[in-house]
């Protein structure tokens, strides 16, 4: 930081200064500066509590608590000229003793907050104002795990700034502001930056924690599904095997939604499909040839009456022109990962893979004559 002089249209170095040398207190002085100026910190932010020990079982207390403009609470951590090894942990056990609180004891909070350094005014109020809401009455305060944590200090040790972009990385708002006190001629001035993340990337941080979280979410909930697929298939393969469907004699449980046997024509399957929330029997007609699979469907379509009269009911047809392979199905909803619907799941899926290979095997077969005989071809 330079000082200018004006008269003489030059600069003068202003040396950085530690708050011990310059007899700053953490508490007395920079606390106050950050209560009184929040805005310091680059957002509007309504200070709620100075020195807050309202922890049950412990004595400990969190040296500012705020709201920022999403209603979320943001516990703020001064320390003067060094971090020491602890602050990361000191927050957040802090921001864990707070993720409890709610509307009525924030807002309690603040008003004792405001009966003792503000001349009585509403605490309710002064939220409204600060969130631009008429009332409180659908203001979500505090929401689930989004407390935010901010670090004030001189100097961060490695071991500080570490944590937290490991904290930013799972998605906890973390910030760290460097804070120099300088002095010229009498005057105290500071420098108050924040270093982490960098205000140019931290949109960037947030979104990909938020991208980062997602993906976990999402593989969470595949392994999920792996693992149920997989119990599903064990139990309904042995139940297809005791019925003598001998299709299914050398097919292994999978993870995979579905569970296909050959039909003794080459590229054509009869398959089982377990989803979440409905199963399907179906004839897939996937051979490497496409026009072979729509000339196959359209035969197939053509004695449509006949099959579903076999079969007891109407199927669905899909010839699906955009695609290479068509699929001839039955559909059944089912509430399938609640495992008490097992049962009755799989007694559908064996009665209808019977009934499928019944009404299709004999037409199939007659077909893929023909086509080993040059139909098909385009």
């Amino acid at each position: 930081m330079f000082h200018v002089d004006r008269t003489t249209n030059s600069m003068t170095r202003l040396d950085a200064k530690r708050f011990s040398d310059l007899g700053l207190r953490e508490r007395v002085d920079l606390q106050e500066w950050i209560a009184g100026t929040p805005e310091a910190l680059g957002e509007e932010l309504l200070i709620i509590q100075k020195e807050f020990d309202g922890f049950a079982d412990t004595r400990e207390r969190l040296d500012l608590l705020a709201l920022d403009k999403d209603g979320k609470l943001v516990i703020i951590e001064n320390k003067r000229d060094d971090t020491g090894r602890d602050v990361v942990w000191q927050a957040i056990k802090y921001a864990a003793y707070c993720s409890n609180l709610n509307k009525v004891e924030i807002v309690d909070i603040f008003q004792r907050y405001l009966d003792r350094w503000s001349e009585h005014k509403s605490a309710e109020t002064v939220i409204c104002e600060f969130l631009d809401e008429d009332s409180l009455d659908e203001v979500v305060l505090n929401a689930g795990h989004e407390q935010r944590i901010m670090l004030i200090a001189g100097n961060f040790r490695k071991e500080v700034t570490a944590a937290v972009l490991w904290l930013l990385g799972h998605g906890i708002r973390a910030q760290c502001f460097r804070v120099v006190p300088y002095c010229f001629t009498g005057e105290i001035f500071v420098d108050l930056q924040q270093i982490i993340p960098t205000p140019e990337a931290e949109d960037f941080m947030i979104s990909m924690a938020a991208k980062g979280a997602d993906e976990k979410s999402a593989e969470d909930a595949q392994r999920r599904s792996h693992k149920v697929r997989l119990e599903f298939w064990e139990q309904a393969l042995e139940v297809l095997r005791a019925r003598g469907l001998s299709r299914y004699q050398n097919i292994s449980p999978s993870k995979d939604h579905w569970l296909s046997c050959g039909t003794g024509v080459s590229g054509c399957a009869y398959t089982l499909i377990f989803l979440k929330k409905e199963v399907r029997v179906e004839l897939t007609l996937q051979r490497s040839d496409s026009n072979e699979n729509k000339w196959l469907f359209d035969r197939l379509e053509d004695s449509k009456n006949e099959l579903e009269s076999h079969f007891g009911q109407a199927l669905e047809w899909n010839r699906m022109d955009e695609k290479k392979s068509s699929k001839i199905r039955l559909v059944q909803s089912f509430d399938s990962y609640d495992r008490s619907k097992w049962s009755g799941i799989v007694e559908w899926l064996g009665e209808n893979i019977t009934r499928l290979e019944d009404t299709f095997s004999d037409q199939l077969e007659r077909l893929n004559q023909e086509l080993k005989a040059g139909a098909g071809a385009s």
